[in-house]
């Protein structure tokens, strides 16, 4: 009886773990660039009572053992770097990553960050910054008298002067791209920081060697689906339900056994 009792307060655990991912997703849905997560769980130790394959009369070996599981726990909650929807927004500093990759944004302590969205914007000093006043790197800095801003597909930023006819190239917005996205730490902010679990960035030119292009004018929205995330919470309130449930029983039992003795 003891047993059931730990082995469902596990399983209480585990769903509300889930709910709580469930419910910053959800919060997320209108975040620019932000990816989902997804809890991962794994069955705990086995007691075994009896060993498969142990022989019975005659020297027969029974075909199955008694092994009895003590629950579950969150193994990891992991980032799911699907691309989200695009929404075209005409504004000329909002840029999309279609495929893989990721902004380089400098911190104020002079650490590099990487994000995926792209809704950049102009300081006073004319550089790229992100929302949060981050200036994206490579630096790129807009002279005073531009009129228009030109970001290609391959990330180079060109840009139009009064009386100046043909576009002048002012920089390029290079991207990274990691082996393992999902093992990079999450800091908020939409940032993400390298891991060892990460692996070092890898640093490339948009439209080469893997890394995605870039789409001036639009914007990367949050990956969450919506439906998804509504069934995942239903499924996961259940369990959560039925964990209740088997310990109230539980409960219920232990007070019949106390009863009869």
């Amino acid at each position: 009886m003891i047993r059931a009792l730990w082995t469902a307060a596990t399983g209480m655990e585990a769903q509300q773990l889930k709910i709580d991912v469930i419910a910053n997703n959800l919060s997320n849905v209108n975040t620019t660039g932000f990816k989902r997560s997804r809890p991962d769980f794994q069955d705990l130790l086995y007691q075994t009572l009896r060993a498969p394959g142990t022989s019975a009369a005659e020297g027969r070996p029974l075909p199955a053992g008694i092994q009895v599981g003590h629950g579950t726990r969150t193994v990891d909650v992991q980032k799911i770097f699907t691309s989200g929807e695009f929404q075209q927004t005409q504004n000329e500093l909002d840029v999309a990553i279609e495929g893989d990759g990721f902004f380089q944004v400098q911190l104020p302590d002079g650490e590099t960050a990487y994000t995926r969205a792209g809704d950049l914007k102009r300081n006073a000093e004319g550089k790229l910054v992100t929302s949060t006043g981050n200036p994206i790197l490579p630096e790129i800095t807009l002279p005073t008298d531009t009129l228009n801003i030109t970001i290609g597909s391959d990330g180079t930023v060109s840009i139009t002067k009064p009386d100046q006819v043909k576009a002048e190239e002012i920089g390029t917005i290079q991207l990274a791209r990691f082996i393992n996205p999902s093992g990079l730490k999450t800091v908020g902010g939409n940032l993400y920081l390298p891991s060892t679990a990460s692996g070092d960035p890898i640093l490339g030119v948009p439209g080469r060697e893997g890394f995605g292009t870039l789409a001036q004018g639009f914007l990367e929205m949050s990956n969450v689906n919506l439906v998804e995330e509504m069934v995942q919470m239903i499924v996961g309130q259940r369990a959560y339900e039925i964990s209740s449930k088997v310990i109230t029983t539980t409960d219920e039992m232990l007070q019949t056994i106390n009863r009869t003795a």
